[in-house]
């Protein structure tokens, strides 16, 4: 059996998941979705296996998905996974990199353009 490349989709907008998972699934990969950065937090812990790659919204709920990059990037456990900010606000580009962040794809984008970046990375 084939290992799927598992990516972690973390976004506050539910249709996005939804169409992400879609896209992802039907791209070959295993898909993780989250609303929360708890799931970052349990993988962190050790709770849950490590994504290959995490697609990260930059504004969520209550939360700065640079913050949670930095997080992730500052934690020997989790460093080396390449996480790919997304943001509908275009001046947030200019800030992805200071949180460690490996790449940004701005909303909306083309599918196209979504796989071009992961396949970067995995």
């Amino acid at each position: 059996m084939i290992k799927k490349n598992k990516i972690l989709v973390i976004d506050d907008t539910e249709d996005i998941l939804e169409a992400l998972e879609l896209v992802l699934t039907n791209g070959g990969f295993a898909v993780d979705l989250a609303t929360k950065e708890e799931r970052v937090y349990e993988m962190m812990a050790g709770h849950e296996p490590l994504p290959d790659l995490i697609l990260l919204d930059v504004l969520l709920s209550g939360q700065d998905g640079r913050m949670i990059a930095r997080k992730l990037k500052d934690n020997t456990k989790t460093k080396h996974i390449p996480i790919i900010m997304m943001s509908a606000h275009p001046d947030v580009e200019k800030t992805i990199h200071k949180s460690g962040a490996d790449d940004y794809l701005a909303k909306p984008f083309e599918m196209t353009g979504l796989f071009s970046k992961i396949h970067k990375f995995i």
